[in-house]
């Protein structure tokens, strides 16, 4: 009302409403609101994750469920951008500067902004420092993988000849220098434990193929027979249901890291769209809890 009158009373006498000397924007409130909305933030994450920890545990009967922990992490994160920026957007309208001769739209709308700025500040600063950290971790991350990979050599994908779908550099080599080394007649007073690591690597090879080739095939039947006093249809026999056990593992295995990947890519997408959510939410207080403190800051003027 006094703003009004003030505006009425100069177009009254002919003259243009008198600009405020001050500034639209109390950039000292708004950095105050972003600290605190931050510090808040920091606090609050932290008791989360002290909560998050007590909630779970590694027995099967105890804490909470995965999808249970999923929910609360959701739930507090909202809680989190409610608490802060609502005390930080507050903070700002109470500590921003007094506008005088301005109409009370314009309070209002400088105030919703004041509130916006807070969020913005605060998350622009985290985003920074954040980043930061996690540029320190991948470094040393990285540090640490070539001092290994300095010390232990390069080494390929590692599979393990149970079923899995590569072969290890070292493995790779230990077949084909197997395939110089074979004898057309294998011995059963060879040593076993030297005939199961040579027909493991030959599995694992032709599971890396997706065949046995022939040769493979008759001479792995050859030190089956060799080894087990089988005759050779018996041990033939053997070795196909071998392999093909062996490529439905492998296949298995490749659905279920698939359906485990699909599962964490779902979790990855749900999570940053509830934090695009809370983001949008934190905004939305800041700048509602700033009209707030604006409206009882001019009050208190008055008064």
């Amino acid at each position: 009302m006094e703003n009004s009158s003030s505006l009425s009373h100069s177009y009254a006498d002919g003259l243009p409403p008198r600009e405020s000397a001050l500034s639209a924007v109390s950039w000292a409130a708004v950095f105050a609101g972003a600290v605190i909305a931050a510090a808040l933030s920091l606090a609050l994450l932290a008791g989360g994750t002290g909560l998050g920890f007590l909630s779970v545990s590694p027995w099967g009967d105890e804490g909470m469920s995965a999808p249970a922990v999923g929910i609360g992490i959701i739930g507090w994160m909202l809680f989190t951008q409610i608490v802060a920026y609502g005390i930080g957007g507050y903070v700002a309208g109470r500590l921003r500067t007094k506008w005088v001769d301005v109409h009370s739209d314009e309070v209002y709308f400088r105030d919703t902004a004041h509130g916006f700025l807070v969020w913005a500040l605060s998350a622009v600063v985290s985003a920074a420092l954040l980043g930061s950290a996690i540029a320190s971790v991948a470094s040393g991350a990285a540090r640490a993988g070539a001092a290994m990979a300095g010390t232990a050599g390069t080494v390929a994908t590692a599979a393990a000849a149970a079923g899995a779908s590569g072969g290890g550099l070292d493995q790779v080599t230990d077949y084909f220098t197997d395939t110089l080394m074979r004898s057309e007649r294998p011995d059963a007073s060879g040593d076993p434990d030297t005939a199961r690591g040579e027909v493991g690597r030959i599995v694992a090879m032709s599971l890396t193929r997706g065949e046995m080739t022939p040769e493979d095939r008759d001479y792995v039947i050859k030190v089956v027979a060799a080894q087990t006093g089988l005759e050779p249809a018996v041990a033939q026999r053997r070795v196909e249901q071998a392999i093909a056990n062996a490529k439905k593992a492998a296949e298995d295995a490749k659905v279920k890291a698939k359906q485990a990947a699909d599962a964490a890519r779902k979790a990855a997408a749900a999570f940053a769209l509830w934090g695009f959510a809370s983001m949008l939410i934190g905004a939305f207080v800041a700048s509602l809890a700033a009209t707030w403190g604006g409206r009882r800051r001019d009050t208190v003027h008055r008064v």
